[in-house]
């Protein structure tokens, strides 16, 4: 940093953008021909190549920020601006979907039988697997906040387990979800309930998946000493993810599961 004068971090040119771009370009082509067709190469060759992107580009960060010291006070100030404006644009992604439920639960067409839920859809007990998952999640959202002040606090033995046990939790939602899209008794093609219900669960499930990577990638990173007390956006940035998925399913419960059932 010593030769220039500012505390900015000029990027190095990377081929990892234009790499993770034609990944996502196979993975979501792949996703189509599966869809379609049943056929799974293609797919696997964008997810493949989705995570070798993913760990080299990541790999590299790490480098800058732990290493090279080029995350400085200003650039880490622009980080979280950009996370907290990232954290708002999927706040409005979940507005669309629970959007198109108070669109259709509110005043029922008599196509669904002008009533909530519609005729034939028997809905899942909100007093089951999903207030289950709440209690999971609400824990998990403990844990991530215990972790974050044992790193703070230069605890590292506890921010380790706080973190493995977030992660447990986190893993454990994924399975109850599964196991409850298993045995619900409608599909996302049964009306318009099926739809919202399996789009607006199911995207958030997707979001405790990627918060679990992210908290997975935190975990290794703390195993490995990256985190200081006064230096670790790192982690603070997978807390606010993992933060705004617990605000979210709290609405999906008490609107979807509780409310609309």
């Amino acid at each position: 940093m010593a030769h220039q004068a500012h505390p900015y971090h000029m990027v190095d040119p990377s081929p990892w953008p234009i790499f993770g771009a034609t990944s996502a370009l196979l993975t979501t082509s792949g996703l189509i021909m599966w869809f379609h067709y049943n056929s799974t190469q293609l797919l696997i060759l964008g997810l493949t190549s989705t995570i070798l992107v993913m760990i080299q580009w990541w790999r590299d960060i790490v480098r800058e920020s732990t290493f090279q010291g080029h995350h400085t006070l200003t650039v880490q100030k622009g980080l979280r601006y950009g996370m907290i404006l990232f954290i708002t644009s999927e706040v409005f992604f979940f507005l669309g979907f629970f959007w198109a439920f108070f669109h259709s639960s509110l005043a029922p067409t008599p196509e669904l039988g002008s009533q909530w839920p519609p005729t034939g859809i028997t809905p899942l007990n909100p007093l089951e697997v999903p207030l289950l998952n709440t209690a999971i999640l609400l824990a998990s959202g403990v844990t991530v906040t215990w972790a974050h002040h044992s790193i703070t606090e230069g605890n590292q033995k506890q921010a380790t387990q706080a973190l493995t046990i977030t992660i447990l939790l986190g893993l454990y939602f994924t399975a109850l979800q599964m196991m409850e899209y298993h045995e619900t008794s409608f599909s996302i093609a049964d009306s318009v309930y099926g739809s919202t219900f399996f789009v607006a669960t199911g995207f958030h499930g997707l979001h405790v998946m990627i918060g679990s990577t992210f908290l997975i990638i935190c975990l290794l990173r703390l195993i490995k000493f990256h985190f200081t007390p006064n230096h670790h956006f790192g982690f603070e940035a997978a807390a606010w993810y993992w933060h705004f998925v617990d605000i979210i399913w709290l609405f999906l419960y008490l609107t979807i599961y509780w409310w609309g059932s």
